[in-house]
């Protein structure tokens, strides 16, 4: 994998129950290409995983969402697990430090529930988008056209249904936060990729 991260500060959002391999896995992919990492959470130590159907591992917690400033970060993963979404789109500290990244067109990466986030935002209006089937409705219902696929990038914003497509998503991912800021969502500078 080239280093064609170095230089980036990607935040990573996240609160108890994420899906472990969701954060851990695009994480470690985004360190190889030369990104520096932050978590950043509501919970200022530890964050416990969600191993499939248990508890997993415990990550620290590098910034307190509290004292997380977003002009700071070039660029935003949201794991998925459905407790942490869940959590999070009731944080109203969460939800405007995501927002902060959809109005500065900057790039996000979201993953099975994460894009319950991108809903509480109003970042699905107008995109398409995919996640785990659950979130099908909830992003109709939030203007945002629902596929089914491995991994999707809509306008700056790159999503996938659940782990399995890890690969997919990390690859995807990478390849839109070295572009750079993303374009802003209008008119003609609006881009869609369904990938194979």
């Amino acid at each position: 994998m080239p280093n064609n991260l170095v230089g980036k500060t990607v935040a990573i959002l996240a609160t108890d129950g994420f899906e472990q391999s969701e954060l851990i896995k695009p994480k470690q992919a985004l360190e190889e290409a030369g990104a520096r990492t932050q978590v950043v959470s509501p919970t200022e130590k530890k964050i416990k995983g969600w191993d499939h159907k248990d508890w997993g591992k415990e990550v620290s917690v590098d910034v307190p969402l509290k004292s997380a400033d977003p002009s700071e970060y070039d660029a935003l993963l949201l794991p998925g697990g459905v407790m942490n979404p869940d959590q999070l789109r009731m944080n109203p500290d969460a939800v405007k430090f995501v927002k902060s990244f959809i109005d500065h067109g900057k790039p996000v990466a979201a993953i099975c529930h994460g894009p319950w986030m991108l809903v509480e935002t109003g970042a699905v209006r107008g995109r398409t988008v995919t996640s785990w089937p659950s979130l099908k409705t909830d992003i109709q219902n939030a203007g945002g056209t629902w596929v089914d696929e491995e991994v999707i990038e809509s306008n700056g914003i790159v999503t996938s249904r659940k782990p399995d497509d890890i690969p997919a998503f990390n690859r995807e991912m990478i390849a839109l936060f070295s572009k750079g800021a993303a374009k802003a969502a209008s008119g003609s500078e609006k881009s869609e990729r369904k990938i194979a």
